[in-house]
């Protein structure tokens, strides 16, 4: 007997249509987003659409909205930073000033060297200080009010002002480390503050350091190289130039905004005492 052959229905690929189709969107969605990583967004249109979604969206808005650059900004760009052409004028200007003004107040007074990025200022500590004393001289004040004006000129391209104190051994055995530290830095924590109150430089990039008697640039066994020992130094570095001396400023603010990051990360808002 003759068996009967069920005819086929099609052979079972009826849903391959959706394979297709699931392509096709995810090609789609490639081309929007390759469109909207090369596009711009209107904040004011973006706002429209998503609230046309969801009237009740809370969309933040920018304090500060973005406008049109000031006219102090240039090329450089960032709270009317000059440009680093200018910065490196200006170092260059202030060293000069400083070499005339060296060579006028005799030698040994003043010391001025310029390097990548910044100018080393040294002064005699003679100057500005009696022994043991942090009470800053009139002959250091006369010198500072020379180098003031200058400072406070280019005071836009400086990144920061350094005020570094030395002291020297006082005898044939070295000075007691805690006066010999608190002095250095009550030194130069005086210069800095006399700058301070007479400068346009933002406080915050103003450095005082004491470094005592332990970064000596003569012999300590001579009066003469104990005079040298005895001084007062200022490190000025430029703006967005590159110099291998690095910029605490700019590391402890990266420092703090981690910090406070991590603070709220973890939901606490106060430092305990």
């Amino acid at each position: 007997m003759a068996s009967i052959k069920k005819k086929s229905s099609g052979g079972g690929g009826g849903a391959n249509w959706m394979d297709t189709y699931g392509d096709m969107v995810t090609l789609l969605l490639c081309f929007f987003v390759l469109l909207y990583s090369i596009s711009t967004i209107d904040a004011e249109k973006w706002m429209i659409v998503v609230r046309s979604f969801n009237r009740d969206a809370m969309v933040n808005e920018p304090e500060n909205p973005p406008g049109p650059a000031p006219d102090n900004q240039d090329s450089t760009g960032g709270d009317g930073m000059p440009a680093l052409s200018e910065v490196e004028e200006d170092l260059t200007e202030l060293y000069k000033y400083l070499k005339n003004l060296a060579a006028a107040e005799g030698e040994g007074t003043i010391t001025v060297t310029q390097g990548t990025g910044y100018v080393f200022i040294s002064f005699a500590d003679a100057v500005f200080f009696d022994g043991d004393s942090y009470i800053l001289r009139q002959e250091g004040k006369t010198v500072l009010d020379k180098v003031i004006p200058i400072l406070d000129k280019v005071s836009k391209s400086i990144d920061e002002l350094k005020v570094i104190g030395h002291t020297a051994q006082a005898g044939n055995t070295p000075n007691p480390t805690l006066p010999d530290r608190l002095l250095s830095s009550q030194r130069s924590a005086t210069v800095a503050a006399y700058v301070q109150d007479r400068i346009s430089l933002a406080p915050g990039r103003i450095i005082s350091e004491g470094d005592g008697q332990w970064r000596n640039k003569a012999d300590n066994a001579t009066l003469e190289g104990k005079a040298q020992n005895r001084r007062v130094e200022m490190i000025v570095t430029g703006r967005g130039l590159e110099n291998e001396l690095g910029s605490s400023y700019d590391k402890y603010n990266k420092i703090l905004e981690e910090y406070n990051t991590k603070l709220e990360s973890t939901g606490v808002t106060e430092v305990p005492d």
